[in-house]
Parts: structure tokens; C-alpha cells; sequence
């Protein structure tokens, strides 16, 4: 018998999660000049790092020989006051992912099933997969949440709902009136958990789904610093919960699992507020670019509420291969059951050109 043969089996069939391709690789793979691609990829902040986080990354960067706060308290006590909840409901994560990792390890076996979209953030499926559990996808309704159904779907054996809003990678939100009507008849038993990674730069107002949590109902905020702040090279994410379920939470968690500089950086970055009304309307302005290019062309596109789009150009893996060609990298849309469609992330005003008119050429 080799090493090998004893992988655990729920690991071993697990499908590895594919991020955007590096720039590096396109370059290299089609002799391109590094500084003429464009990636649109990853949904990465067009900005760059918030002013006010990359001024407190420069200044603690001679700080690094230090370990970083275990508890990450600085930071949970800026939270608190930034969302009006307790300090002990707040667990940081590297990256919201880790929670999601988390939440699997507290709450997830070969005896329970969680209930998620299709066509939704693919990593909850993974991580459920990664202990066995099974994965109940239902079906969208147009390519939103249907949480109708989704709360038809719950069995017995369900431990966790995931709510992706607005959901990465079709770009749509659910109603407020829907998660209300949800909530209210949602088994106590059940943990909801509400992704909200692109909800600090939502183009339309979110619910307030943190009062669940202050209320003491079993819901779990997830949020990022990657995608508002545009943090995402440092990995840091929290979630927002009931005390008790930060607790058990908290027992899968590495002691230093967010590291010294992301911390800084992301406690700096709550006062950037002129930085997130900046990206909003950078965001609003591209989404207006790339629709009115897509109406031209007579493509179909879901109606985007976060920082990227979601187009409908027949052949994902086909388009996504040629745009690569014209130094433009986007998402191809397969592995989450949409072969059809490329997800492109809102860029610069000039990023966004160069995409139209790649785009136009194919």
C-alpha cells in the first residue's frame, strides 16, 4: 500500500477551486507584454489599496519580526463600533473563506447536508464536500436566489444555508421582503449565512442583516476586506454572529491566522470612507460602460449590483481563450454550471476600453 491510498476519501474527491489565471501565465503563454494585459478577473479593486490601509502598511512594515495579535482585538473592537454589534460576535478569518472552512469543520459531517444555489461562490460546495456532507444545490430563479425553494429544500439533517448576496458570479441581490419572509420561517436549527463580500460596494442599498445577529438568531455575517478596501493580497475577512456561535467558531481557528500587516492595514481602512464612495462611483460608471458595449453587440448580461458583470457570449471557455489572446483576462463561467457566460470585472475606465474593444473583435 503507498502513502497515497489512505487519503481520506471525502478530500480526495474534492474538486480544487480555480482562481483567475495570473497575468504572468498569459503573458508567458502567448508572448504578450506583461504590461499590456488587463485582468478583469478577480474582481480586484481597479483603485488599488485604500490610502489610508497602504500609509499604515508602509509605517508597520518594520514591525513584521512581531506575531500578530492572536485575537486580532484592535480590529474587532473597530468593527464593533463600525456595525454596532458586540465585540465577542466578531471572528476574523483569512479571508471571509476561512470562515467558510470554519464553519465546516464546527458544524459539517457525513450525516448532515447544507442547502445552496446553483450557479453561486463555489467554495461552500467545496468546503462541505471536503467532511462528507451533502450538498443540496437548488435552482435559480432567473439567476437570482430563490429562497423559496431554497427553504423547501431544508431537511432534517441541514445545518447550513448559504446566501450569497449580491451573489458572486451572477451579480444579482435578493429582495429585502424575500429574506424577511425567509427568516421568519427558517428552522431554528439551522445555521443562515449570509456572504455579503460585496456588500460594503453594492450598488443598491443591503439589507441589514446584522440585526438577525444582534437579535440572537443563529445567522452568520460573512464580509471582506479584499473587494471594498482592495486588500485582497493580504487575506482578511470577518463574520459577525451570536456570541455562542463565535465561540465554537473560533475553536477551528489557528491562533494567527490573520497576519500582523493585515490587520493594520484593515483597521486603517474602516476610516477610508472617501475611498468606498470613490469605487462605488467608479464601479457605476463602468457597469453603464460595459452594458451600453453589450447592448451594441446584442448580448444578454444579468443586471450587476457589485463590481463585475456577468455576459452571456455564447462559448465561455472560447470567448474567455480569445479575449486571453488580446491580452484580456475574464472569468469563464463553466465551473459554476454557466458554460455560456464570462464574468468581467469592472475596471478602470481605460481597462474597461481595452475589454469592449476586445471584445467587440471577437
Amino acid at each position: 500500500m503507498s502513502l497515497l491510498d489512505y487519503i481520506n476519501d471525502t478530500v480526495n474527491s474534492v474538486k480544487c477551486y480555480v482562481p483567475g489565471k495570473p497575468t504572468e501565465d498569459v503573458a508567458r503563454e502567448f508572448n504578450l507584454n506583461l504590461n499590456d494585459i488587463v485582468k478583469l478577473a478577480s474582481n480586484e479593486s481597479p483603485l488599488g489599496v485604500s490610502p489610508l490601509a497602504l500609509e499604515a502598511i508602509k509605517k508597520s512594515a518594520g514591525d513584521m519580526h512581531i506575531y500578530p495579535d492572536g485575537e486580532s482585538l484592535k480590529l474587532r473592537n473597530k468593527l464593533s463600533v463600525f456595525l454596532n454589534v458586540q465585540m465577542e460576535q466578531i471572528i476574523i478569518g483569512d479571508g471571509a473563506e476561512e470562515i467558510i472552512r470554519f464553519i465546516s469543520h464546527c458544524f459539517l459531517s457525513p450525516e448532515t447536508s447544507i442547502v445552496t444555489s446553483m450557479h453561486t461562490f463555489p467554495i461552500y460546495k467545496i468546503a462541505a464536500n471536503m467532511f462528507g456532507s451533502e450538498v443540496i444545490e437548488v435552482p435559480m430563479k432567473g439567476l437570482t436566489h430563490d429562497l423559496k425553494r431554497m427553504l423547501d429544500s431544508i431537511k432534517e439533517n441541514t445545518r447550513v444555508v448559504y446566501i450569497c448576496n449580491p451573489n458572486n458570479p451572477t451579480g444579482s441581490m435578493v429582495e429585502n421582503d424575500e429574506i424577511i419572509s425567509f427568516m421568519n420561517k427558517v428552522p431554528e436549527d439551522v445555521l443562515v449565512v449570509f456572504d455579503e463580500a460585496y456588500g460594503d460596494i453594492a450598488q443598491k442599498k443591503i439589507m441589514d442583516t446584522l440585526s438577525y445577529t444582534r437579535d440572537g438568531r443563529n445567522v452568520l455575517v460573512l464580509r471582506t476586506f479584499s473587494k471594498a478596501y482592495g486588500l485582497a493580497g493580504l487575506r482578511v475577512g470577518y463574520g459577525v454572529t451570536t456570541p455562542k456561535i463565535k465561540e465554537v467558531l473560533n475553536k477551528a481557528r489557528l491562533v494567527f491566522n490573520c497576519n500582523r500587516m493585515a490587520q493594520t492595514a484593515a483597521v486603517a481602512a474602516l476610516d477610508d470612507h472617501e475611498y468606498i464612495e470613490k469605487s462605488k462611483e467608479v464601479y457605476k460608471k463602468g457597469i453603464k460602460q460595459i452594458k451600453e458595449a453589450c447592448d451594441k453587440l446584442h448580448l444578454e448580461y444579468e443586471e450587476p449590483y457589485a463590481n463585475f458583470i456577468l455576459i452571456n457570449v455564447g462559448d465561455g471557455a472560447k470567448v474567455f481563450e480569445l479575449l486571453q489572446r488580446e491580452g484580456v483576462i475574464t472569468r469563464p463561467m463553466g465551473g459554476c454550471q454557466l458554460p455560456e457566460w464570462i464574468r468581467v470585472t469592472i475596471g478602470t475606465y481605460q481597462e474597461n476600453c481595452k475589454f469592449i474593444e476586445a471584445l467587440q473583435k471577437i
